[in-house]
């Protein structure tokens, strides 16, 4: 199998990639086992060309044709940045108000960090539920892998499911999804959070997680979800090492060529603790906004982050003065 990459550059007067603000000229064609070969984009066949010039179409209501913030809200005595500190509905309420340039926010009951312990449905549930009630009003995406607790989110007003096991932990969440009108998130991860960084390896990691969410999304679409409403996610630290994590990030253009929309959340992960020699995972904000910055380069449409006022400032700047296709003349 060949993979397109799109090279998307700041002043290329190509095609709009994904029909958002970057733009590409070139490609690099990719073969496993090959060398990378550099060809124009306008060289490229049609068919392989279509999936990364579509115009995406919204996540849950939330725009694809520029760059989105989805906010974390961890109601989880042990999420790895801040377990403990929203469990109650008033502090998850005021953690929300303080979230206001959010897009979307994205609601957990249960902790999915390395080594974390699967939690009871009826916890998960009791612990996201009053949450969502007391939102009304506000973009909801609900993080879970299971379809009870999915099914319940939806009902009270959730609009997008997270799935970080892309509908693998429980069997039955594609059919739950797919008689709503949900949106749907397929994360590439590997095992489960309690064993998914023991030793995790790929034969070539940027190929593999291709082809693993190119068949989840094939799944999806045999449940009757339409792509339309598919969403997905690389997978950054679940399953990765430092290396696997930073291949991915160089070359997540790549997974345009699903046709669907990419959401990333690399918030303040222990490769950016790594990177920018910050043990203190609350510490870990700048690492986050310069990796979060360089996909938006790549053309990826939804950020998933603890520091939402501060993303959207720094990506208010980034329109400003360095939008790839932006005035050049001013």
């Amino acid at each position: 199998m060949t993979y397109v990459l799109p090279l998307p550059a700041r002043h290329a007067t190509g095609p709009r990639l994904a029909g958002g603000w970057c733009r590409f000229d070139h490609v690099a064609m990719l073969d496993r086992g090959a060398e990378a070969q550099i060809v124009p984009a306008a060289s490229v066949p049609d068919a392989a060309l279509a999936p990364l010039c579509e115009t995406r179409p919204p996540i849950a209501g939330v725009p694809c044709d520029r760059p989105s913030i989805m906010g974390i809200l961890n109601v989880t005595p042990d999420s790895f940045s801040d377990g403990g500190r929203f469990l109650d509905p008033d502090a998850a309420k005021a953690r929300a108000d303080a979230m206001a340039a959010a897009d979307i926010l994205d609601i957990g009951g249960e902790s999915t960090r390395p080594g974390a312990v699967e939690v009871e449905v009826e916890v998960e549930a009791e612990r996201v539920l009053p949450v969502i009630a007391a939102l009304d009003g506000r973009r909801i995406s609900i993080d879970t892998r299971k379809a009870d607790v999915a099914t319940a989110a939806l009902q009270a007003g959730a609009r997008l499911v997270n799935d970080v096991s892309a509908m693998r932990f429980d069997p039955e969440m594609a059919t739950t999804v797919a008689r709503t009108d949900a949106h749907i998130c397929l994360m590439h991860s590997t095992e489960t959070p309690a064993t998914m960084q023991r030793a995790p390896r790929y034969d070539h990691v940027l190929f593999d997680v291709y082809d693993a969410l190119a068949d989840r999304i094939a799944t999806a679409e045999a449940a009757g979800i339409p792509r339309a409403r598919m969403v997905v996610d690389p997978g950054i630290g679940f399953g990765k090492m430092q290396s696997h994590n930073l291949t991915l990030l160089r070359n997540i253009a790549l997974f345009h060529g699903l046709g669907v929309p990419i959401l990333l959340g690399v918030s303040r992960k222990g490769f950016i603790g790594t990177l920018g020699h910050a043990p203190v995972a609350a510490d870990r904000m700048p690492g986050t906004l310069a990796v979060t910055l360089a996909a938006v380069a790549q053309g990826v449409q939804m950020h998933r982050v603890h520091d939402v006022a501060e993303m959207a400032q720094g990506l208010a700047l980034w329109r400003e003065t360095g939008e790839p296709n932006g005035p050049v003349w001013n």
